[in-house]
């Protein structure tokens, strides 16, 4: 059996496992999956592999969910978008009704086994996040205000907490400041998207920034945070998260955010943007490598910076 998408005598298309796991937004999935597994790694309560694993994979589906729903609701503008218009809805692989029926399934599913065998305040926090992304972002603001993906961006910078609450079964103000680093690093790397895909936006009638404001306007705003980013970046370091590697993540890829986004703003060609390529390229390489350290320096039992002491390891 062909895993392709198979066409039936009736002509009717069958979407294969493929369409399905296209929906879900791998991507962006394991990214939020990445960032969970930081946080429930930095709780300070240990957990047992069984409910980690449990808890990742609730996240993974929460978020896959999520991205299902996404594109569905917006499969109408997805079509008109070059960057959006071969996914399976549009193309046709798979009906909207199906695709709703696959995320909430999927939703409700991730939150009962969360609630069943994690706790219930993770549960929650997925629901909120799922809720969040769908309804708020999704339905409400997306198409409404150019400070959508800035107000919506507080979904996907939620699963730090959850994967602390899976762990530590409460929260507390440090997987907040993980929090806080996602929520203002999606605005620049969103919009640095949005400036080369301008013309997508503009054709679908999405308000993105560059859209609704002018190009000049998103540059000096993705200058802004990623100067209020950068050094918000280094307070795991001061806080009892992170240790010496990734101290040196945040200072030398803060760095480099903070000045391709001085190039970005500098930028005249208008046509190409390859400064806003660059640093969506960038953006993504920053958020990864500051996780990527709190994860290794919590595998390898690396004492966090705040308890070095002149004599050495405190």
């Amino acid at each position: 059996m062909k895993a392709a998408t198979a066409t039936l005598a009736s002509g009717q298309r069958v979407a294969s496992v493929g369409n399905y796991l296209a929906l879900l937004k791998p991507r962006v999935m394991s990214l939020v999956v990445f960032t969970g597994l930081a946080g429930m790694l930095v709780a300070p309560t240990a957990i047992d592999p069984f409910t980690a694993f449990t808890a990742l994979l609730c996240i993974a589906a929460g978020a896959g969910a999520s991205g299902a729903l996404n594109m569905a609701y917006d499969s109408d503008i997805d079509q008109l978008m070059t960057r959006t218009a071969t996914r399976p809805i549009p193309m046709g692989r798979i009906a909207r009704g199906d695709a709703l029926g696959f995320g909430w399934t999927l939703a409700a599913g991730s939150l009962a086994v969360m609630a069943l065998f994690v706790n219930l305040l993770a549960a929650s926090l997925l629901a909120f996040t799922i809720g969040f992304y769908v309804f708020v972002y999704t339905l409400w603001l997306k198409r409404r205000t150019p400070q959508n993906i800035v107000i919506g961006g507080l979904a996907g910078a939620l699963p730090p907490a959850i994967g602390w609450a899976a762990a530590a079964g409460s929260l507390a103000l440090d997987p907040l400041v993980l929090v806080l680093i996602i929520f203002l690093w999606t605005p620049p790397h969103f919009w640095a998207l949005s400036l080369y895909r301008s013309e997508d936006y503009a054709r679908a009638g999405v308000p993105m920034l560059p859209v609704a404001r002018g190009k000049k306007a998103a540059r000096r705003q993705i200058f802004a945070y990623a100067l209020v980013l950068a050094p918000t970046g280094l307070v795991p370091a001061f806080i009892g998260l992170g240790g010496p590697l990734y101290a040196a993540a945040a200072l030398g890829f803060g760095g480099w955010f903070v000045f391709d986004a001085w190039l970005v703003m500098r930028e005249r060609d208008e046509t190409q943007e390859p400064a806003a390529r660059r640093l969506f390229g960038v953006s993504i390489l920053y958020l990864f490598a500051l996780f990527a350290a709190l994860i290794i320096e919590h595998l390898m039992g690396v004492p966090p910076v705040a308890t070095l002491s002149f004599g050495g390891w405190a």
